[in-house]
């Protein structure tokens, strides 16, 4: 990243304080509704399920696969050109939720639907982490 320009950050709410909060701590964290046994990601107030309030945070595997994504070769902010060429990918969880996400550390050529990843996290200033995902197949350096 460009070291001069800022990149666009997250702001937490109420309902993802600590989701942020734990991936600072280097831990991905999902919602879990007991009432319907179910996974939900992006975080929110009830499940999106059966409308239980009973949502509670669990630490999530970290593993997963590429559902889908896209290699972007045009900078979407000053502050990534000089990551471009850069892989975003929708990530479906083990748990069996999707979440958008950067995909480091991975010739592109190795990128593929369904491809095995893993979460890590970047640091984006001293209050915020992202989660992102890098292959696992033994052929992609680490991030």
């Amino acid at each position: 990243m460009n070291p001069t320009i800022q990149p666009p950050q997250p702001i937490p709410t109420a309902e993802t304080t600590h989701y942020w909060q734990s991936a600072l701590e280097g831990r991905l964290k999902v919602q879990y509704c007991p009432a319907c046994n179910r996974h939900q990601f992006y975080p929110r107030r009830f499940c999106t399920t059966c409308l239980s309030e009973q949502i509670e945070w669990v630490q999530a595997s970290g593993n997963g696969r590429v559902y889908t994504y896209t290699v972007c070769h045009v900078a979407a902010h000053p502050a990534f050109e000089s990551r471009v060429p850069y892989a975003i990918g929708m990530i479906e969880l083990d748990e069996g939720v999707r979440m958008l996400a950067g995909i480091v550390g991975s010739d592109f050529r190795h990128l593929a639907v369904d491809a095995p990843v893993e979460v890590c996290f970047e640091p984006v200033g001293n209050e915020i982490a992202l989660p992102m995902f890098r292959l696992t197949g033994g052929d992609s350096p680490a991030a």
